[in-house]
């Protein structure tokens, strides 16, 4: 290896290193025969005239030939000459053709190459250029983050070839109205960024300026035949003037809160524009640490199930309980499902979570009397998963719970995401012997079609129905209606929602349901519920072991 080295090293010593690349190899030829070109240039005028004098005069006037040496040398010295002239020609377009394609390297190293915008790598450095010279101008730096609203549903629609002409448009509107010395960037996707200078103070110029964008970006796109529509969600950013921050820290904090903006446009109903405000970065790190409070609460068993009622309104016995989800957070307490659900959906840990929660719920269950059922809600995620009823006869093998007292609800939405799939799961844990439920039914959009073929055990009313019985007539028809449908079909009937004495009275008219709500009590935790069912001497005596060799062991029952 030393030698190698040695040997390339004395190469490249005189100037022959044989690894250079070919373009330079090229130029070392073409300075020689730029050389050859000077030299026979010179020559010839050296001594071109006298010899060429003698040949013409040997011709004109029969004078003695001239020497004949001299002759094929000037012969030759015009050959050199136009060697090299038209090597010298060949070399001036070679190198114009390799600037112009290094031009065009930097253009598509640089900018958009469907839209002609600046790209990703190229905005930071046109960003901190405006800020610089922007600051020495006394002048504030806006900055727009553009987000094209529901982008991806009009390509499934219409196709990329027209997301391609919407996206060319869209650029087109956004540069013809912003002033000069602009910044425009295509960040990828449908997801534009704009800079400009403005004077300190005129936020009405900025604002006039983003709702004309948010008018431009709407007007409707014709392309090959239909008429495409799209809006725009603008977060907008203001930058000023400090001597302590960096070009490049302001256009990254520029870029950071108009990306925020842009996000709370699109909560606030897309189709405008909206200023950075601090509290969304505060929103933002509270979204943070509440994320991580729930994967960590998942670890840590934080997550615990709270029990509701279940009641017989004819009766007026018990008949079981709705598993809801608490979470006990060190940090915010007692923690509502409507809040952490959606967001245990997002991060991915609402399986893990429902897992854990159903798997306590069947060993508190399992204390209770047998007659007393337990329900529980199955997220739309979860139905995604093609283990999931093989998953949920685990734990109830695991816990020695009976499948005939387990009741699963699943929310009328979920029918749509995949009919199928949805088909199997009820059918398969139908056959192990657990019931579906169908719950808040009439907020969806099932039909009766679905209804008659998917194998419901009972159908639950959605509390929106049933809070306002007695004050709303289309809730009370829609009571009505879904009782007929329930009795028509011979499934049973459960209404979530019953508040007061009132509500329990409406709901006597339509038929006997179950029925759940705050009248009865608010969901209890485990502790309280055993409690009270000891004190009404529905406990079994004593609390049955797991055994999964006997899953359907019948239980004891005090008194």
């Amino acid at each position: 290896m030393a030698r190698a080295r040695d040997h390339r090293s004395r190469h490249s010593e005189i100037g022959q290193d044989p690894t250079a690349p070919a373009p330079l190899k090229r130029a070392e030829r073409d300075v020689v025969a730029l050389g050859i070109l000077v030299a026979a240039i010179l020559m010839f005028v050296g001594t071109g005239s006298s010899v060429m004098s003698h040949i013409v005069r040997s011709y004109v006037f029969g004078e003695a030939n001239s020497d004949a040496m001299l002759g094929n040398a000037l012969i030759l010295n015009i050959a050199l000459i136009i060697f090299g002239w038209r090597r010298y020609a060949e070399l001036t377009r070679e190198v114009g053709e390799r600037r112009k394609a290094e031009e065009t390297a930097q253009l598509l190293a640089h900018t958009d190459p469907l839209t002609g915008c600046l790209n990703r790598r190229s905005l930071d450095g046109a960003i901190e250029d405006l800020i610089r010279r922007s600051a020495a101008a006394g002048e504030d730096v806006v900055l727009a983050m553009i987000d094209l609203d529901k982008f991806k549903r009009s390509n499934d629609l219409h196709g990329h070839q027209a997301g391609d002409a919407v996206l060319v448009e869209t650029a087109r509107r956004i540069r013809g109205l912003l002033p000069e010395r602009s910044v425009l960037a295509r960040l990828g996707g449908d997801e534009f960024t704009c800079a400009a200078a403005f004077a300190p103070g005129h936020l009405a110029a900025i604002e006039n300026l983003a709702a004309r964008l948010n008018e431009a970006i709407a007007l409707p796109i014709a392309w090959n035949g239909i008429t495409i529509e799209i809006t725009g969600s603008i977060g907008l950013a203001r930058g000023e003037a400090a001597p302590d921050v960096t070009a490049q820290e302001q256009s990254h904090r520029l870029q950071h809160r108009a990306d925020l903006a842009m996000y709370q446009a699109k909560k606030g109903g897309r189709n405008r524009y909206c200023w950075f405000d601090p509290g969304m970065e505060q929103e933002l790190q509270f979204r943070s640490e509440f994320e991580r409070g729930i994967r960590e609460g998942v670890l840590r068993g934080e997550f615990v199930p709270f029990y509701e009622k279940q009641i017989d309104l004819e009766s007026g016995e018990l008949t079981g309980f709705e598993m809801l989800a608490r979470w006990r957070s060190p940090r915010h307490g007692l923690v509502s499902p409507e809040v952490f659900i959606p967001i245990a959906e997002e991060i991915g840990v609402i399986a893990d979570l429902s897992e854990s929660l159903i798997r306590q719920a069947l060993v508190d269950a399992r204390e209770w009397n047998p007659a007393l059922s337990l329900s529980v809600n199955i997220s739309p995620i979860q139905l995604r998963d093609p283990w999931f009823a093989q998953k949920l006869l685990k734990l109830l093998v695991e816990a020695n719970f009976p499948p005939s007292r387990l009741d699963i609800e699943i929310t009328e939405t979920c029918l749509h995401e995949n009919l199928a799939v949805v088909r199997s799961l009820i059918t398969s844990l139908r056959n192990q012997g657990i019931t579906i439920s169908l719950d808040d039914f009439g907020t969806g959009y099932s039909s009766l079609s679905q209804l008659r073929t998917l194998p419901f055990d009972r159908i639950k009313i959605d509390r929106s129905f049933v809070s306002s019985l007695g004050k709303n007539k289309d809730s009370s028809t829609i009571v009505e209606a879904i009782s007929s449908l329930g009795k028509g079909m011979d499934l049973p009937i459960t209404a979530e929602g019953i508040e007061n004495g009132r509500i329990h009275d409406e709901l006597r008219k339509y038929g006997n349901f179950k029925g759940q709500g705050y009248l009865y009590g608010e969901p209890e935790s485990a502790e309280d519920v055993r409690r009270a069912l000891a004190e009404q001497n529905l406990l079994v005596t004593p609390p049955l072991p797991a055994d999964p060799a006997k899953p359907d062991l019948p239980h004891a029952v005090n008194g």
